[in-house]
């Protein structure tokens, strides 16, 4: 803060103390000493009000609130560039330096717990109470808002909880998930194949691969649907629709995997338009120590002691 700065707000927060200072006094010694039957003079709706002293407690509080002021500037960063008199204020304060404090004693304390799982396979920790509880809280603050806090996710938002993954479900990759982020397109093939051949490729995706039925009047050619998806969905779901994991390509014949729904009307949509996915980052949020437990809690979601073991070995890529 420059000088000019500086002195400004020093000038207008002690002139303001004074100030108040010199009205308190001032109005005091003014005041009619005990209650009398003068009356200020003017009324309203025929009430008036009595020229009465305030009460001393009232007097008293507002002399602590100046007195207290003042403490607060010698003790604290407050008057322009001045620290303040107790360490830890050499910078001054802001919320950011507060928050960096909190950080750091934060880190003290659960530093070490943090580096002692981050030394552990996630599929270990997956099996420690503690650390499944505290990536349970990471998950509240950082991943309810898209995945909902039973992790069940929501429209356009996978489940967690399920034998379904997109990017792969081993401890590992869903670390690197987490920590990296994903970036998924699903091009738009309405300009392309037009709109029969996206009715037709739709169906034949939610009947024949889903294995969903379609209305008793649906008029879509499943054979022309399945020429379409042999020449422009094949290269990322594969042949037989099971999806690539390398490319975030879900597997279309697990209809609980269509985020964005599984009717033959938002299928449609999907195809003409396309979708675009984003999966955040939390490298730089989360750190390493804390990605290990939230990928830990994340994969106990689906492979936690009370799960059956077939279910567990569907989630392995």
């Amino acid at each position: 803060m420059t000088t000019f700065w500086s002195t400004y707000i020093c000038v207008l927060t002690l002139g303001s103390l004074i100030g108040l200072t010199w009205l308190l006094i001032g109005t005091r010694k003014s005041e009619t000493k005990g209650s009398v039957d003068q009356t200020m003079g003017h009324s309203f709706d025929g009430i008036e009000e009595y020229d009465n002293p305030l009460p001393q407690w009232w007097f008293m509080l507002f002399a602590g609130t100046l007195v207290f002021a003042v403490g607060y500037l010698i003790l604290y960063p407050g008057l322009g560039n001045w620290k303040g008199v107790l360490p830890g204020y050499d910078n001054g304060w802001t919320g950011v330096h507060e928050w960096e404090k909190e950080m750091d004693k934060a880190d003290a304390r659960f530093g070490p717990i943090f580096a002692r799982f981050a030394a552990m396979p996630v599929a270990e920790v997956a099996k420690d109470p503690q650390a499944l509880k505290m990536g349970g809280r990471l998950f509240a603050s950082n991943c309810s808002v898209c995945h909902g806090s039973d992790a069940k996710g929501a429209y356009g938002f996978p489940n967690l909880t399920d034998t379904i993954w997109r990017w792969g479900g081993s401890p590992d990759t869903i670390k690197t998930t987490i920590m990296g982020g994903r970036m998924a397109m699903m091009p738009a093939w309405g300009p392309v194949i037009g709109e029969e051949g996206v009715k037709n490729v739709a169906a034949y995706v939610r009947k024949s691969l889903a294995g969903l039925p379609l209305a008793a009047d649906d008029s879509a050619n499943l054979a022309a649907g399945q020429q379409v998806f042999s020449t422009t969905c094949v290269a990322c779901h594969g042949a037989n629709g099971q999806g690539t994991e390398a490319m975030g390509a879900p597997n279309l014949t697990q209809p609980g995997g269509f985020i964005y729904g599984s009717s033959l009307a938002q299928l449609q949509q999907t195809i003409r338009l396309g979708r675009q996915g984003h999966m955040p980052a939390q490298s730089e949020l989360l750190g390493n120590d804390k990605v290990q437990l939230l990928a830990a809690y994340v994969y106990s979601l689906s492979n936690g002691p009370d799960q059956p073991a077939d279910k567990a070995a569907q989630k392995q890529p």
